[in-house]
């Protein structure tokens, strides 16, 4: 529908989130870290955060009604564009909410969905993208949208049209049809790339988003992978042929996971994904700066087992480790080791570094221990390497 917003067309957001017996106030404010880094991403200016204590959440607006009217009430004063709730809504929820605040309502799946539509560059990231935004539409078709003349498109309403969204089901469910056979098309066409690239052992970058794996792909490959400060920054999976000490491997490069990554992305995104299925050596790369990191560590590692890769050899690497600065203390020096003071060699004697055998720490933008990392992928890539090439291994 529209294109990417200017500076001047940025629309203002608030965010909610909810805190209940599954997420403390301390892990709602980081996921809501996350929703405004997510809707910056998009295009949004975020104006405010709102959260609310809910054993159950409310069946017809989500949070409890003087919540929302507190909710409403900032939001016409402001003049905000857009809500966007860090859980799905269902389509009365939508439907309820959108009519007494009058203006665009979003839950964290379109967020995503709307990312993925932006940063879709290639026909089979765009089919992909398209296929699960039909998905995610078609039980919300009875929305109200009757307010979107108003709107100038943006966050949210990136992809199919209000006039295709207002058609019936039937005729939905006809393009998620034409999409899937599109999508088996283009994997097929995948598969015998695959194939084509022979018996080279392959390894794939695979971690949450904004992680720093294109980072690592362009230091290891010497190539100009997209890479910036921002969720998303890679949809298609990258491949490209790596030489380290005249051994050569395939390294690919694939989509970042996340928290509730949306279900129809996972299924529409599967073929992409085969990059991760098919690989020898998974590299399961983390930022270790990030507060929130050992949450991501098992979010990925549940997105790999719904994936069907997760009985591959994973070695983690620990990314981003010039954001611990080091400092030597004084013999009576009685304060505590923090995050901030930990030197390479303290986080080697953590349990990242005993309980996550083998496992490697490294800033890839500050090329800081790149070559022990260098290193540890010869040596394994070397192993596999001489079992598929037994004749070659004297080269090596």
């Amino acid at each position: 529908m529209s294109g990417h917003l200017t500076a001047y067309e940025k629309e203002k957001v608030v965010l909610v989130g909810i805190i209940n017996q599954t997420q403390n106030e301390a892990q709602v404010a980081i996921y809501l870290e996350e929703l405004a880094f997510l809707a910056e991403t998009a295009g949004g200016v975020l104006m405010k955060k709102f959260t609310q204590k809910l054993e159950v959440v409310n069946s017809r607006t989500f949070v409890g009604t003087g919540k929302l009217e507190e909710i409403v009430e900032y939001v016409k004063v402001n003049e905000i564009d857009t809500i966007i709730f860090d859980d799905e809504l269902t389509p009365t929820q939508l439907r309820n909410i959108e009519k007494e605040a009058e203006c665009k309502i979003l839950d964290r799946t379109n967020l995503i969905l709307d990312i993925f539509a932006q940063r879709a560059r290639t026909a089979h990231a765009k089919v992909q993208v398209e296929l699960a935004q039909y998905q995610y539409l078609l039980p919300r078709l009875t929305r109200m949208w009757t307010h979107l003349e108003r709107q100038r498109g943006g966050i949210g309403l990136r992809g199919p049209g209000e006039t295709e969204i207002e058609t019936d089901r039937r005729i939905i469910r006809d393009k998620i049809s034409r999409l899937k056979e599109q999508l088996k098309k283009i994997d097929r066409q995948m598969a015998t790339q695959r194939k084509n690239r022979g018996k080279l052992v392959s390894v794939a970058l695979v971690g949450y988003t904004n992680v720093g794996k294109s980072t690592i792909m362009n230091m290891l490959s010497k190539s100009d992978v997209f890479a910036e400060n921002k969720l998303f920054a890679t949809l298609d999976t990258t491949v490209r042929k790596v030489v380290i000490e005249n051994l050569p491997f395939l390294l690919s490069d694939t989509v970042g996971f996340i928290r509730k990554l949306p279900h129809n992305i996972v299924e529409s995104f599967k073929s992409t994904l085969d990059e991760v299925r098919d690989a020898d050596i998974l590299l399961h790369v983390v930022d270790i700066s990030h507060s929130n990191f050992e949450e991501q560590i098992d979010i990925v590692n549940q997105t790999l087992q719904e994936i069907d890769g997760a009985d591959k050899p994973i070695y983690l690497v620990f990314n981003k480790i010039d954001a611990f600065t080091y400092v030597q203390k004084d013999e009576d020096d009685l304060t505590d080791m923090t995050r901030d003071n930990y030197s390479l060699e303290d986080l080697k004697q953590t349990w990242m570094g005993k309980d996550n055998n083998p496992c490697i720490f490294i800033s890839a933008t500050q090329k800081q221990n790149i070559e022990e990392f260098k290193e540890t992928i010869y040596t394994h890539i070397k192993k596999i390497h001489e079992k598929r090439y037994p004749y070659e291994s004297f080269l090596y």
